[in-house]
Order: structure tokens, then sequence, then C-alpha cells
């Protein structure tokens, strides 16, 4: 990569920084390489969930050194996009006045399910976004 080809900074939001967020990003930084600089955080961060670690497992995608951060550690920094992932964080995010672009996506949260059901759930997250984030790659990043 060169000096002129900086990666695309972006910034995946939801409210707990737990779940959604975190396969996101996990998912972006592995499938969009040295093409982007991702960033996740929560507008009421709480912990990455154990569900969204085993997920990523099964893909040999390891997100287990991650960590929830609140939107506040981001604000006042320059983003090319921010994708909010959940219906109450794209209501409650605070004004970033560096992001050039914003996206939504409503993607179910699994963190709800009941146990015997919540991998399945956080299965059915990952391969939307692992879908949508394809797609966001070829017609923005590339």
């Amino acid at each position: 990569m060169t000096e002129s080809t900086k990666p695309v900074r972006v910034l995946i939001l939801c409210t707990g920084n737990s779940a959604r967020s975190q396969l996101a990003e996990g998912l972006l930084r592995h499938d969009g390489g040295e093409l982007v600089e991702v960033e996740s955080a929560g507008t009421h961060p709480w912990i990455v969930s154990p569900w969204a670690i085993e997920a990523m497992e099964e893909i040999n995608i390891d997100i287990s050194g991650h960590r929830s951060k609140s939107i506040d550690e981001f604000v006042g920094e320059s983003f090319d996009f921010l994708i909010t992932v959940c219906d109450s964080a794209k209501e409650s995010c605070p004004a970033m006045p560096g992001v050039k672009d914003t996206i939504h996506w409503s993607i179910d949260d699994p963190s709800f399910l009941p146990e015997a059901e919540r991998l399945d759930g956080f299965r059915r997250a990952r391969d939307e976004l692992r879908e949508r984030l394809r797609g966001f790659v070829e017609e923005r990043v590339r």
C-alpha cells in the first residue's frame, strides 16, 4: 500500500459493543485486510460476548483479544464511514463531525435469544454481517 492509498477508516457502532459490532470489526479486519482500518464501539459498552468469540472461532477469526469500547473514545477522530448495526445505536449516536459517510444496517441482536438458540443467532448475525461487509468492500473500498 502506498502513501497515496491510505486505508479506508471505518467505525462500527452498536449499543453494547459486545456482539454485532465485535463480529463486524473482526470480519472487516480479516476480509478487508490492508484496505481498511476498522474500530468498533458502543453507546453503552459492556463486555465482548463469549458467543461472539465462539462464532468467530468457527470461521478461524480470533476476536478473543478484543475489548468493548465507548464511542466517546473516538469522538473527534476522522472516519470515512460510520456503520451502525443496531437501531438503538443509530438513534443514540452522538454527532460525529469527523465522519464522512454513515451507513445503517439493522441486524437482529442474538444476545437476548434463549441460551439454547443463542449460538445459532450469533452465527446468523455473523453470516449476515459478512455478506453485507463483502458488498461494502466491493462497492465502497476497492
